[in-house]
């Protein structure tokens, strides 16, 4: 049963692609929850796919001012995520222009960007985030590479607007789709200006006597290399690295053995607070991620103004900007820790660099305006005109949650 009554006249956006709100599952939820909020702020009727495990019926709930639309899958892994898309665009289909002509579409990721043909075969716009060249990751295997390629394809040429989160993936894009539709849209954060001391003494950490590293034991993500790099030489503190780790697979089992007595395997924390806190109070925030665009983690970090030790490749290297520090091999990262653990004021230093960088680029408020701007351009494509009020950053600032990753980030 419909959750609206028949006077609503909003414009619809749906927002396709991720587990659904409140997030809990990674990046493309929390930007769903947060860029939701930005445009039910700005008078946007804001319907967002939420996937729930086992069988039951499709329903409807609102939270927060969004329609929530609760689809249920009971396989897991890839299949699972194929079906709840295809019974997401299915129920698009059913119900788009039951609210009036102003029906867009905000999809997040490409996997399976075969079924947003039937969007375009119907006439509904649709903004695509192409999220960041994932069919490079080596993770996948070839054959999954060549499905994730096929699919980017397809959202490539069926999408009105295509988003990437980062220059270089745009300038990819834009050489296999055309620059018209493309535009850059990052990753948000969430500013942290305090955390708490207990939660991280709680974990036997003292708060500015620790570093610590965030991200998906995967190669791509080189903890190996970050490993063996802290533990060259004594440190005098910590090395603190979040993630999942078994002997069961190879590659955490090369980290696990790399690591030193000064690195400390806590396990994935998926607690907000804590990991929280774990970034504000940390002396150092170390990255090594090689693929991926504007990565989650990284933004994160500089939101809570931590300096930052980066792999350097163009990704990371326009995220942080100027007030970073790079590394490419385990012997680079060692001189850089040396030099950075032996200078406080210059840790601070690059911690205000983190912030300022933060704040010009990776707001909420700023990406959710873009966004609006892309689904306002995906409307004209279609002949639909729709005019806003002014953005309001006081309005949308009232309604912006906390939210950190836990161990799992990509």
């Amino acid at each position: 049963m419909s959750t609206r009554t028949p006077l609503d006249t909003r414009p619809t956006v749906r927002l396709l692609g991720t587990h659904g709100v409140p997030a809990a599952y990674g990046g493309f939820e929390t930007a769903a929850e947060q860029i939701g909020y930005y445009l039910r702020d700005r008078g946007w009727r804001v319907v967002v796919y939420c996937q729930q495990p086992g069988s039951g019926q499709t329903h409807t709930d609102v939270w927060r001012g969004m329609e929530r639309v609760h689809l249920y899958e009971e396989r897991e892994g890839w299949l699972g995520t194929a079906s709840f898309d295809l019974a997401s665009i299915k129920h698009v289909l059913a119900h788009t222009g039951e609210n009036g002509p102003i029906d867009v579409c905000l999809t997040f990721g490409y996997n399976t960007g075969v079924f947003n043909l039937a969007q375009r075969l119907r006439g509904i716009p649709n903004v695509i985030n192409m999220d960041g060249m994932e069919w490079t990751r080596r993770r996948w295997g070839v054959v999954k590479q060549g499905i994730l390629l096929a699919n980017e394809r397809f959202a490539g040429a069926v999408g009105d607007v295509l988003v990437a989160d980062h220059p270089v993936i745009a300038r990819y894009l834009s050489r296999h789709f055309g620059a018209r539709r493309v535009t850059t849209i990052t990753y948000g954060g969430v500013p942290v200006h305090h955390a708490s001391t207990q939660l991280v003494r709680d974990l036997g950490l003292e708060p500015g006597g620790y570093a610590n590293v965030i991200c998906r034991p995967i190669p791509e993500n080189s903890l190996v290399e970050i490993v063996r790099g802290w533990s060259a030489r004594h440190r005098g503190m910590p090395l603190v690295v979040l993630g999942n780790f078994t002997r069961d697979d190879d590659y955490h089992r090369e980290v696990l053995d790399a690591a030193g007595d000064e690195v400390v395997f806590p396990g994935a924390i998926y607690d907000p607070a804590t990991v929280q806190a774990l970034r504000f109070h940390s002396a150092l925030y170390l990255h090594g991620h090689t693929v991926g665009g504007t990565n989650p983690s990284l933004v994160e970090a500089m939101a809570a103004g931590s300096a930052v030790v980066a792999h350097d490749n163009h990704y990371n290297r326009w995220v942080v900007d100027a007030g970073a520090r790079f590394f490419r091999t385990e012997h680079d990262l060692d001189d850089t820790l040396t030099a950075l653990l032996a200078d406080p004021s210059e840790r601070a230093a690059m911690g205000r660099a983190s912030r300022d960088r933060f704040e010009a680029e990776f707001t909420w408020e700023r990406i959710g305006s873009q966004y609006e701007e892309a689904l306002l351009r995906a409307l004209r494509r279609h002949g639909h005109t729709l005019t806003l009020p002014s953005s309001s950053a006081e309005q949308h600032t009232q309604h912006v949650t906390t939210q950190a990753h836990g161990g799992v980030v990509a």
